[in-house]
């Protein structure tokens, strides 16, 4: 599935979409360049799952926690174990499936930790307008395909 956002409002808007059909154990990876987008919609996600505290990227701590009426979210942002190479033995694993849903960006460093069944989230900004951006969304599996095609609805 490829949508074109033209505003931080629409990327927010699609994220509460994909909130509303959530289910604990449920894993979203989130990809794109520096400012594409990945937190924006984080934001979105986690204002319509009732969570009041301001959402920010959690470059510096790895993740952060939410807690929604249902499940715990968990936001993490592994940018940085990339860079320094030491994504090992830190348990990663532990915050995927379970009794909560995990928002993940720069997956690509965390490789071994992910669950084979992921919601992948591509954002690409486009090149002749600075809000513009190309989200791409794949599943790789029963639950997340089940996410896909309440996106596509």
């Amino acid at each position: 599935m490829r949508i074109l956002v033209n505003t931080v409002n629409e990327t927010q808007k699609l994220a509460a979409k994909l909130a509303k059909n959530v289910a604990a154990g449920d894993t979203i990876l989130l990809s794109g360049d520096l400012g594409a987008g990945k937190t924006t919609f984080t934001q979105g996600f986690a204002k319509e799952l009732g969570i009041k505290r301001p959402v920010k990227s959690p470059t510096f701590t790895l993740v952060r926690e939410y807690q929604t009426s249902e499940f715990p979210l968990y936001h993490l942002d592994v940018y940085r174990l990339g860079e320094e190479g030491n994504a090992e033995d830190l348990g990663l694993s532990e915050y995927f499936g379970g009794d909560a849903v995990a928002l993940v960006e720069w997956s690509q460093y965390i490789k071994p930790d992910l669950p084979d069944d992921v919601l992948k989230i591509s954002f690409e900004r486009v090149a002749s307008q600075e809000t513009q951006r190309l989200i791409t969304i794949t599943a790789t599996g029963k639950e997340s395909t089940r996410l896909l095609a309440a996106m596509e609805e």
